[in-house]
């Protein structure tokens, strides 16, 4: 699964936006300099979210939205189409992510 389908899988599971949730997570005080551990409790206690797609958001909300260049462009099974996520919703979400 691609990082951008996590994400777009969360978007489903939530109803939020991966951007939302980032905003939701600031105002909880999550940073980047938050350890996984607490964000993967409160992801999974507030949205039923596992490991898997609670650390996606993780990176996100202590990373940001740029990805390193690894599987950019590649054939495998967590190929992304580009270096930069998008975090404004599927609905938005344009052609090529």
């Amino acid at each position: 699964m691609s990082f951008q389908a996590y994400l777009d899988t969360i978007e489903k599971k939530t109803g939020f936006t991966p951007r939302q949730l980032v905003g939701l997570a600031q105002e909880r005080g999550f940073a980047a300099d938050t350890k996984a551990a607490p964000i993967l409790q409160w992801l999974a206690d507030d949205y039923g979210l596992g490991r898997g797609h609670g650390m996606a958001l993780v990176y996100v909300i202590t990373r940001g939205e740029q990805i390193g260049a690894k599987h950019v462009g590649t054939t495998g099974s967590h190929r992304d189409p580009k270096d930069r996520l998008w975090l404004d919703g599927i609905a938005t979400k344009p052609e090529g992510y």
